[in-house]
């Protein structure tokens, strides 16, 4: 078995290829061990807002992209002096930089909790990755998919049946199980784990248990669930998992597809190039290892690092802390909106259902881009509207049979808070749409 020897701080922590560490030191903290929540960069970004003063941003879109932790801009910065080619060079720079991209594989594997056999592919997003996926289905698969997804888990797959937004939780496994019940042949269920419009948590591990009494494997998005809440894919029994560097406060460029070997060592190479073959002849030979098959060309070595830095700092911390810090926001935020008239927040199951740090919200007289503009230009808070990337979602949310992206009148406001987010942040949102709607 190959190992990897990375030099950090002075002194050498080795890894096998199997994630597990040789030096015999548990690689999950202890509560001794666990450092405080680590800062973001651009905490102290001013901006300037109507009148020509600047004010402390209030960041609450981090749904869209979270800032830049200060642990993985270190781990960037540290990474650049010897940055070279990987997979390819014998001198100590490429060795080294060949050695940190294969560790952060590692990283990501053992953040995810996959299995020791698992593939781990460095894609550029959620959508790249799942895109990825898409081209390696057997032939005559179909998938079974909800139009409450987002377009990077609703649109890539060929051959897709399409179930409308379930009313509950059950009614979701309820549909999945007589859908997947009823086709032939190989099939993938799609879900999210936590949606990107409202936060609410999907049933994920009951819909994996129903995707595998069919015969089915199910690929679960985890773009927004693994930067608010610890994710174990072993133990939930799935097959497939993607989530991308810029939602886990690693903006750069980076995400992962993570699951079973076969159907990525069977499809064809993603991206045609080097470091996807074995030789080039008469005939090509292709990597049957679907890591190099799939991560044609040089690599973003930077942002896998970047992302590595990201899952190691979460993981130090100790998502205790997080989630509580998170809940604790996210309550004073939803009763702050739920206390004025016209605003109202949208939900598919219910405002007790739980969630993580998303929440979507109308405002009775104003178009989502008007809320949004007005907040930026007057109060210095930075919110997304539109649809988000789930147009069926949310036209269903607001029940409206049409209406295009730039179409403000079928629109919403999203306020979505994490690391870095303050009270006063939420504070300051509350109080500007109480001023504006008092208008």
């Amino acid at each position: 078995m190959s190992t990897l020897t990375i030099f950090s701080s002075g002194r050498a922590a080795t890894e096998n290829t199997a994630g597990e560490n040789t030096a015999g030191e548990s690689t999950t903290p202890t509560a001794q061990q666990r450092r405080p929540i680590p800062a973001v960069l651009g905490s102290d970004l001013e901006v300037p807002v109507k009148g020509g003063r600047l004010i402390g941003y209030a960041n609450l879109d981090y749904a869209a992209s979270a800032p830049c932790l200060e642990p993985v801009s270190a781990a960037v910065t540290a990474a650049l002096p010897a940055y070279s080619s990987v997979h390819r060079g014998a001198g100590y720079a490429s060795q080294l930089t060949t050695a940190r991209y294969e560790q952060a594989r590692h990283t990501v594997r053992a953040f995810v909790g996959a299995r020791p056999d698992d593939a781990v592919i460095f894609t550029r997003n959620t959508t790249d990755a799942t895109n990825l996926l898409a081209s390696c289905l057997p032939e005559g698969c179909t998938t079974v998919v909800f139009d409450t997804e987002h377009h990077a888990s609703l649109l890539p797959w060929p051959n897709a049946i399409r179930l409308a937004p379930p009313a509950f939780p059950g009614e979701a496994v309820r549909a999945a199980d007589e859908t997947l019940a009823a086709i032939d042949g190989p099939k993938l269920l799609v879900v999210t784990a936590a949606s990107n419009v409202t936060g609410e948590l999907w049933p994920i591990a009951a819909l994996a248990h129903i995707a595998h009494r069919h015969g089915a494997r199910i690929f679960v998005d985890a773009a927004q669930y693994v930067p608010h809440r610890k994710l174990n894919l072993t133990a939930l029994d799935l097959d497939y998992i993607a989530f991308s560097g810029h939602k886990l406060y690693a903006p750069f460029g980076a995400g992962a597809l993570v699951g079973r070997r076969d159907w990525l060592a069977e499809g064809e190479p993603y991206l045609k190039g080097g470091g996807a073959v074995r030789s080039v002849g008469e005939s090509v030979e292709w990597h049957d290892d679907p890591e190099p098959r799939h991560e044609a060309g040089t690599p973003n070595v930077l942002g896998a690092i970047a992302l590595a830095a990201a899952c190691d700092a979460l993981t130090a911390t100790g998502w205790t802390e997080l989630v509580r810090e998170e809940e604790r926001l996210l309550a004073r935020l939803r009763a702050g909106l739920a206390s004025i008239d016209g605003v109202r927040e949208l939900s598919l199951w219910g405002p007790d259902h739980p969630r993580v740090g998303i929440v979507s919200f109308t405002v009775d007289g104003y178009s989502a881009r008007e809320v949004a503009e007005v907040l930026s230009s007057e109060y210095g808070i930075g919110v997304r509207d539109g649809k988000f990337c789930a147009h069926p979602f949310v036209r269903h949310l607001l029940g409206t049979a049409d209406g295009g992206c730039e179409d403000g009148t079928a629109s919403a406001v999203r306020a979505s808070i994490g690391i870095g987010t303050t009270q006063e942040h939420v504070d300051r949102l509350v109080s500007a749409l109480r001023d504006l709607v008092s208008r």
